[in-house]
């Protein structure tokens, strides 16, 4: 019959510091999410103002 050892590594007293101040440090601030541009609304405002109207059916036809 076929026996399994399981073997647990040693680890110096080291590598539960370093994997606990790894846990510890602060979350990057870089993010991807888009930012709330206020100074953007008025810009918007204009090119909905100023687009073209939707074609209309000719009457003709």
């Amino acid at each position: 019959m076929l026996t399994q050892e399981t073997l647990r590594p040693l680890a110096s007293p080291a590598v539960p510091d370093a994997i606990g101040s790894l846990m510890v440090e602060p979350e990057a601030a870089v993010s991807g999410a888009p930012l709330p541009a206020p100074e953007a609304e008025g810009f918007l405002l204009a090119l909905l103002l100023l687009s073209p109207k939707e074609p209309k059916e000719p009457k003709g036809k």
